[in-house]
Parts: structure tokens; sequence; C-alpha cells
């Protein structure tokens, strides 16, 4: 019997081997395969744990281009920042669509926080407006600092406008993204505010209850919704999705776990057909993104299997081009 390598990379390898800039592309393409159907994408799967303090999900998927399959699984638990901790621990297995051999292990966390900003990216460059120079970051916590960084390195803003909760998470996220450079940064007293100048705005929180309202949205805005996925959170209300060209990155998974969406749908407010199309169709040129510099466009992410997919397999190629990570037999 032949004998397995299995690849166990690490979270600092893993952002080593995947450099925004190069998640983008990969992102961009895997979007795109999602919505040609070239892909099969079970819904993300959780498990409240009894002690009510976390919960454990787990994400499957497959891939066809580049060929592959794999599995996410993640410990979800709130407070683990407090303890300096990722709220998202976890492990990413990949495996080749050939022969069924597990190819590596990596830190779900990382490659995670990388992806989804990716994601974002991949969709304000398809969506918001060309002349947009002000970028508003809602939270404070790993997404956010993955979102700056992303968008930064990738579509940069002149001004990052900061808003959180917690005044020390806000001070911290606001120096590290003037370390990055190319901007101008400020934590703002309200989220008003910051809609009032922004250009982009990203919701990067865990809230159960809207903290954007139509009335603060200007025309001509771009809305990346990233926080909310499961169905009993939103971060914004029923008349900002109303009122928005609304797009998702799967139709699947937004019909499922979109908060946002779901709840505007209950209200009566809207019905399915408010979703204009997936972030894929909007890449392939088949579907129109913004018509006009007046649209406000929704980009709600829930995050897929197919992102990770992508990100995984550009990763182990790397790894394996540099000798990254330990290899063990098994």
């Amino acid at each position: 019997m032949q004998k397995l390598d299995l690849r166990v990379i690490s979270g600092d390898e893993v952002r080593e081997l995947l450099p925004y800039g190069d998640c983008v592309e990969a992102i961009a393409a895997a979007m795109r395969s999602v919505s040609a159907g070239k892909v099969v994408l079970p819904l993300r799967q959780l498990m409240p744990l009894p002690a009510g303090q976390g919960a454990f999900a787990w994400m499957p998927g497959y891939l066809g281009d580049p060929d592959c399959f794999g599995i996410k699984l993640l410990s979800l638990f709130p407070d683990n920042p407090a303890a300096g901790l990722s709220s998202h621990l976890g492990l990413y297995a990949l495996y080749e669509s050939r022969h069924g051999r597990p190819l590596a292990i990596l830190d779900a966390s990382v490659l995670t926080a990388i992806r989804t900003a990716a994601a974002s990216v991949v969709a304000t460059r398809a969506l918001a407006r060309a002349d947009s120079k002000v970028l508003a970051v809602i939270g404070t916590g790993e997404q956010a600092r993955s979102h700056v960084e992303a968008f930064q390195a990738v579509r940069p803003f002149e001004r990052v406008l900061i808003w959180g909760r917690n005044a020390a998470a806000a001070s911290k996220l606001a120096a590290h993204t003037r370390n990055l450079g190319h901007c101008d940064v400020e934590i703002v007293p309200s989220i008003r505010d910051a809609l009032t100048r922004a250009d982009v705005v990203c919701t990067v929180t865990a809230s159960s209850e809207p903290l954007l309202s139509r009335g603060d949205v200007r025309a001509g805005t771009h809305l990346c919704l990233v926080g909310a996925s499961i169905p009993s959170k939103r971060e914004v209300d029923d008349d900002c999705v109303a009122m928005s060209r609304f797009f998702v990155d799967y139709l699947g998974s937004a019909m499922a776990q979109a908060g946002e969406l779901l709840h505007a749908i209950q209200a009566g407010r809207v019905t399915e057909a408010h979703i204009v199309a997936e972030i894929g169709e909007v890449l392939s040129g088949t579907v129109a993104g913004r018509r006009s510099a007046t649209d406000v466009t929704v980009y709600k992410s829930l995050g897929v299997a197919a992102q990770d997919l992508a990100a995984a397999m550009l990763i182990y190629r790397r790894a394996v081009e540099r000798d990254k990570g330990i290899v063990a037999p098994i």
C-alpha cells in the first residue's frame, strides 16, 4: 500500500503563503465557479455546545477548478478574544479528487480571516463606485483587522473610518491601520457619523439587532455585510435591505442563513426575488452590478466552502514548492 504524506501548515505559514492580492484573485475565480455550478456546497452546520459558551461548526465542499474537496472544522467561542484567542479556532482538511487522498491540514482561523476579507474586496471591486475613497469599518475584531489589511493591500482607500463599542479595541485597530500606510485613519463617535462620509461600509460585528438604518445610508454607498452569519443576527434594518441592489455569495446559503434578508422577507418587505444575483454572475458579466452612481449596493457575505478550497489549494501548492509545513506520514 502506497504511503500517504500529510502536510501540516501553521497559521504563520498560511499568512506567508497567501498574500491578500493572490487570495483576491483566487476567490474571484472560485465565485465564478460557484455561479457556473462547478461546485458542491452543502450548508454549513452548527452544533451548540451544552454549556452554552460556544459551538462546533463544520463546512464541507467540492470545487471543480482546481479539482479538490475538503472540510472546515471550527469551534466558535465568542468570548475568546478576552483571553487572547480567536473566536474561530479550528482546522481545514484538504483532499485531492483523483484518488481522495488527504493532502494537508491547515490553520482554519487564519485561512477564514484572509479569505473572508478577500471576498469583500472582490465584491467591492465589482459593486462599489470606481471613485470610492472612504472606507468605514463597523466592528473592531479579527475580521475588522483582516478587512483593513486586505483593502489597503489590494484596493486602497484614502481614508478609513473606524467605529466600535470597545474604545481600546478601536484604538488598537486604528494604530494597526495607520501602520499599513496609504491612508488617513479616524475613530468616529457614531455609526451615523461614519455613514455620512463613507463610500464603502464593511460591517463585521456579531450584532443581533440592526446597527445601520436606511435613513443613515447615503445614495451611492456600497455595503459589505459580513458579521451576521446565522438567521437570528442582522446588521442592517429591513428598509436598508429593501432599498438596495442586494447581491449574495451563494443563493442556497443566503436563503437559509442570511439574517438581514430573511428578516426582511418575514416582515413582508421583500421576497426571494429581491436578490439581484450571486456575485459570481456579476464577475462573469452575465448580470449587471451597479447601474448608477446613486445605487446602494449590498453584498451579503456568508462565506462558502469554495472560497476555503480555492485558498487552501493555493496555500498547499506553494507549501510544496517552498517546502513549508511539517510533512507527516499517515
